[in-house]
């Protein structure tokens, strides 16, 4: 049993978020920018960090009365999920919550059509940036005393017929790297959770060519078993939760947010 000293040092005993500093990634539009308005007016200070220039702009003009940054950073590059740690810490001193939350599809392409360009570039956006953010935040969290990492999922992480084969594979990893993460820095104060998002209104993007048609008719198909799709205020509801001091028990989940359609 863990004893009080290796207790997870999330924040406050509620949900204020006050005195800390999060990062997001994809966080110049949809759940990101959500997640960054919820956090923001809950106390935090935010660096979001987006691929897109405008969305940057936009997002940080939008939120200018909140403490609020923005860089631009394109994070299939091997070298900037580390750099945006740097520049969180230049910009704001620490970094207490990491929400590696930007992602890309795979058009729905089965294991013959991906081309080693599409698996590589979901890999880099989805498994490896999280990867390697998370292993430059993670000795700054523990010098800190502790910290949160959130990893955005999907139910594609947990089966297999949802998304093509490189987004299913690059979900399924970012659900192990995050139990691996949890089981591995836990006792040491850092949690490690996952969002793991069903049909939810963001305008992800696609990392290779025109979506393959039978693997779209077939995610067509179970889409029609979904209740409703899901506002991205929704999701940053839950990631306000779990990255605050009411989740402090939590951690290593994949905590499923997909209106019931993984039921049936």
């Amino acid at each position: 049993m863990m004893n009080s000293s290796s207790t997870p040092a999330s924040g406050d005993s509620g949900m204020t978020l006050r005195n800390k500093v999060a990062l997001i990634t994809g966080g110049g539009s949809g759940i990101g920018r959500s997640m960054a308005q919820l956090f923001a007016e809950n106390g935090a200070s935010v660096l979001i960090v987006d691929a897109v220039q405008e969305r940057v702009q936009k997002t940080i003009a939008e939120l200018s009365v909140l403490k609020v940054k923005g860089i631009v950073k394109d994070l299939s590059v091997r070298e900037e999920p580390e750099r945006m740690i740097d520049e969180c810490i230049k910009t704001f001193g620490r970094v207490d919550i990491l929400c590696n939350n930007a992602g890309i599809m795979d058009g729905v392409m089965p294991v013959d059509e991906t081309t080693d360009e599409l698996w590589g570039k979901v890999m880099d956006v989805n498994v490896n940036a999280p990867f390697r953010a998370s292993r430059r935040a993670i000795p700054i969290m523990m010098k800190q005393g502790g910290g949160v990492i959130l990893n955005t999922a999907s139910v594609a992480g947990l089966f297999g017929g949802l998304a093509g084969a490189a987004y299913t594979t690059s979900k399924h990893a970012l659900i192990g790297l995050t139990r691996s993460i949890a089981s591995s820095y836990g006792p040491r104060g850092i949690r490690c959770n996952a969002m793991v998002l069903g049909a939810a209104n963001t305008n992800i993007g696609v990392g290779g060519a025109q979506p393959n048609k039978p693997g779209l008719e077939h995610l067509m198909k179970m889409a029609s078993l979904v209740p409703r799709v899901a506002e991205p205020l929704e999701i940053a509801e839950l990631a306000l939760f779990l990255v605050s001091g009411k989740a402090s028990y939590i951690n290593g989940s994949a905590v499923v947010i997909d209106g019931g359609w993984t039921i049936f």
